[in-house]
């Protein structure tokens, strides 16, 4: 081998022989057992950082362990590159809104931008070595996508799991489209409790409000019946200040006591709570924000400003009136859009939903059955689950995504669902193939203008990956394998995609389920496009580090953990890259001469020793990726290389290596042999991890001996255990630990004679230090050896 590794040629040379080779390539399960994998389409909506490195970085050394073990590997790529995400880069990026071009123009920007970084992101990917069979890859606005999509949404219509209605909905003002529940943050605000003063007949009702500007939208004020300060006031009529008009007072558990005055008004709609009573108690609504923002024009005094200017004039008028008894500065927790952080306001609205909140016992059933990996992550899932308040509004008022495919008919305004012949399909350009069930023609039709959320069709990827209803189904993955992802889509991606199976299928889309953490830039904050705090692209961190270094170290955290990252963690990976090259380059210089077919039994102990370490740390280290423990695995594979092969083995072989005649051929031979399967058994190991350096290592040497064209296409051996010669070898390190501690500290070299070395060792033990004994000798320095039992 080269005496120094150049992973800057290695790498792309190995990539190369990988994608000529077909060595990834999924093979319809022929002649072996598959495994799939639901990887998480990136989001097409800016540049990746090391965050998304570190997450699917884990997931594809599965895809490596799970090849290695024998399985017929479906690990396929895909981009979430329709909705809103998409939009939102492409506004940005064209200094443009969507809303001020043409919807044919928008979409084709937004078409060419998404070519444009899934090329990039493609190239990243395979630049750090992913084991992806390229031709599995999907986008989710492709035309197959689309068409999946859309065909799962026609057929929850027809089961009664999808419908339409008019209600109170989740509204981004910035975005103008609805959002589900699973699509809403929050975050503490400096506010204002403005104290104002409602008359009644029994006397004035102090009510603390931060949305003054929501005042003329007031329709009830509500107290807690069991609060004794304002019993005589329920069933009363209050008047609202500075409009005059009179509200009655009703009672309600859900207003807490202790919060403001104790009293709350309830306006149209101000949050939660406020469209909760409105549908429980069939309130009357009256409409103050419009889809932009804005105060509605007929609201005296403030119609027609954005939110905040209208607060701030709505307390000028009350102030000039004498109507704000005092204002208290307070932290108030507010809803916003995931997306775009602007503040969520309610609004009613004709949305298309799904029925998730009638079968939370199925989705929390399926919870049970499915392997969450870390454990503790079914508890986020089942949280969620409990919580939800709304059914999923799947429908979006934007423009590059999936089309909901139906029209409306003109004359008995029933909604005509499109037919499967004809999807994908465009309602705004195509029309129904059948008249409606009234008689009005075809032509005679309103079409749907709303897209489909997102995760409507992304929660379809094991659909997708199959291609149910496609021609060359892939049903044989189905249920899949294994699903990646982070914590933070548990209530999106992973609910949702249960629910569109439990709903298409009756079965759970996966049996595991692989929670990763974040990386973080620092306490609490996460590495993520929108915080614009990852100081290096992957790209640049690959070309000065090498992808085998970055994979690493992605490796390092327990599964489901977040890490930090600073470039310097990298010196650790490069540092035993370093160590691994080296150790091999030693290795195969004593193998120049070695006939694998010549010698098949092991004279020594410590030879048959170092290869049932390997066998052990092969075992020990699949049951840990059994469990998706890739970082734990990891460890306990350092912990054979740096300490048991390069600390102890090699330095014990060493001299038995170098000097055949003073230790005999055959125990040489038995060396060569030790070091030939023990170091190809850490490659394979390592193969997960770094696989291109030990690729590399492979090609250099082991080809011309071994069947298999590429190390990844070697499998894991899992043999038992000879628990003697295990006992021997640390035994028999505990011994030259002692002598190196000894001479270091009397300040001696380590090369420094002993006169004698005494070892008090179990009679079981005894042949095997005596069968040792050159070996010991020559690594401690030790003139005589005395064995004693």
């Amino acid at each position: 081998m080269d005496k120094k590794y150049d992973f800057t040629r290695a790498e792309k040379e190995v990539q190369e022989f990988w994608e000529r080779e077909e060595v990834y390539k999924y093979q319809n399960g022929r002649d072996r057992k598959v495994f799939s994998i639901d990887t998480p389409p990136p989001t097409v909506s800016g540049s990746l950082h090391i965050g998304h490195v570190f997450s699917y970085t884990q997931a594809e050394i599965i895809a490596r362990y799970k090849r290695m073990r024998g399985y017929d590997v479906f690990y396929p790529f895909g981009f979430d590159d329709n909705g809103l995400p998409t939009e939102r880069l492409v506004e940005k990026e064209g200094g443009i809104k969507a809303r001020e071009v043409s919807a044919e123009e928008f979409q084709k920007m937004c078409l060419d931008t998404v070519a444009g970084y899934e090329e990039k992101f493609m190239d990243m990917w395979k630049s750090l070595g992913f084991s992806v069979d390229w031709s599995l890859t999907y986008q989710t606005i492709s035309e197959k996508s689309r068409r999946i999509s859309q065909r799962s949404f026609l057929e929850l219509v027809r089961n009664k799991k999808a419908y339409r209605k008019e209600s109170p909905v989740l509204w981004c003002t910035e975005c103008r489209t609805s959002i589900a529940q699973a699509e809403l943050d929050t975050k503490d605000c400096e506010s204002v409790f403005y104290y104002l003063s409602f008359e009644s007949e029994a006397g004035p009702l102090i009510i603390a409000t931060t949305r003054p500007e929501l005042l003329y939208g007031c329709v009830c004020v509500f107290v807690n019946p069991s609060d004794e300060r304002y019993q005589k006031y329920i069933g009363l009529s209050v008047r609202v200040p500075l409009y005059g008009f009179d509200i009655p007072v009703m009672a309600d558990e859900g207003v807490e006591k202790e919060k403001g005055t104790g009293v709350v008004m309830c306006a149209t709609f101000g949050d939660a709570a406020d469209m909760e009573w409105y549908h429980k108690y069939g309130l009357s609504y009256k409409k103050v924000i419009t889809e932009d923002g804005r105060i509605f024009t007929e609201v005296p005094y403030i119609g027609g400003l954005k939110v905040k200017e209208a607060r701030k004039e709505i307390i000028l008028k009350l102030r000039e009136q004498g109507l704000v008894i005092k204002d208290e500065p307070i932290i108030h927790t507010v809803g916003i859009h995931e997306r775009c952080k602007t503040e969520v306001e309610i609004i009613p609205s004709t949305q298309w939903y799904i029925d998730i909140t009638s079968d939370k016992e199925s989705f929390l059933k399926a919870a049970d059955e499915i392997n969450w990996y870390p454990p503790y992550m079914k508890e986020r899932y089942r949280t969620w689950v409990e919580n939800l308040k709304w059914d999923w509004c799947i429908s979006r008022q934007r423009y590059f995504g999936v089309p909901i495919p139906l029209w409306y008919c003109k004359n008995c305004h029933k909604p005509i669902l499109a037919e499967d012949s004809q999807l994908p399909v465009d309602p705004q350009r195509d029309r129904p193939l059948q008249p409606c069930s009234c008689g009005a023609h075809p032509s005679e039709v309103i079409p749907e203008k709303a897209v489909l959320d997102t995760w409507a069709t992304s929660s379809l990827t094991p659909f997708i990956n199959a291609g149910f209803g496609e021609e060359g189904e892939h049903r044989e993955i189905f249920p899949m394998g294994m699903r990646s992802q982070a914590h933070e889509i548990i209530r999106t991606w992973a609910f949702y995609t249960i629910v569109k199976s439990i709903y298409h299928t009756g079965q759970l889309p996966w049996k595991d389920i692989m929670i990763s953490g974040f990386v973080l830039a620092k306490p609490g904050e996460k590495i993520s496009k929108s915080q614009n705090n990852a100081t290096l692209s992957p790209t640049a961190l690959i070309e000065k580090h090498s992808a085998d270094a970055i994979r690493y170290w992605a490796a390092n955290a327990k599964l489901g953990t977040d890490t930090f990252f600073e470039e310097e963690e990298l010196k650790i990976a490069k540092r035993f890259l370093t160590k691994l090259y080296n150790g091999a380059n030693f290795c195969i210089m004593h193998l120049a001469d070695y006939n694998k077919d010549e010698i098949q039994v092991l004279s020594l102990p410590v030879d048959r020793w170092i290869l049932q370490r390997v066998h052990e740390t092969t075992r020990q280290v699949a049951k840990l990726l059994d469990n998706y423990e890739i970082g734990q695995a990891r460890h306990v594979i350092d912990e054979l290389f740096w300490k048991d092969f390069c600390d102890y083995y090699i330095e014990i072989v060493k001299e038995r290596l170098y000097q055949p005649m003073k230790h005999g051929e055959m125990e040489r031979k038995s060396g060569q042999y030790a070091i030939y399967y023990s170091l190809l058994g850490i490659l394979k190991l390592y193969a997960i991890y770094t696989p291109h350096m030990t690729e590399y290592i492979y090609q250099q040497y082991y080809r011309t001996f071994e069947r298999e064209g590429s190390l990844h296409q070697t499998l894991w051996k899992i043999e038992g255990e000879d628990s003697n010669i295990l006992e021997f070898g640390q035994r028999l390190m505990a011994v030259i630990g002692e002598v190196r501690k000894g001479k270091a500290e009397k300040q001696l070299s380590m090369k420094e004679e002993l006169e004698e070395l005494i070892i008090t060792t179990p009679a079981s033990m005894a042949k095997y230090f005596a069968a040792t004994e050159k070996d010991i000798k020559a690594c401690t320095g030790a003139r005589k050896l005395i064995i004693r039992s």
